[in-house]
């Protein structure tokens, strides 16, 4: 993932397409599949809505697709966790995903509180 100058919609990129190249290193075994599938879905999503939220015309729009963007990183963490559980997946890329959805969920929790 990127360091330096703090840009958010890069970082979603990033994290989807980490998640990406994550996913191709996963066993091509029933586990390692579903699990990869519903990485690859959650993480390309939360960045696709993140994208959304940054057209919304209407607060109302904004919240939701933020809101959305947000359950999304959520359920990419619990994937993540289960993926570590069962020690699928390298190691050290599990950890720097895990790592960045963290902080993005916490940036994207602060949004979504400040918009109020």
């Amino acid at each position: 993932m990127r360091k330096g100058k703090f840009d958010l919609e890069e970082r979603f990129v990033d994290f989807g397409a980490t998640a990406v190249f994550f996913c191709q290193d996963l066993p091509n075994d029933m586990p390692g599949q579903y699990y990869g599938n519903q990485l690859l879905r959650s993480a390309g999503s939360a960045a696709l809505n993140f994208g959304e939220m940054q057209g919304a015309q209407t607060d109302k729009d904004f919240k939701n697709k933020a809101s959305i963007s947000l359950k999304e990183l959520k359920e990419s963490r619990l994937n993540l966790k289960i993926l570590s559980k069962v020690s699928y997946g390298e190691r050290e890329k599990r950890r720097v995903l895990l790592d960045e959805v963290e902080q993005l969920i916490k940036i994207m929790a602060t949004i979504i509180k400040n918009k109020k």
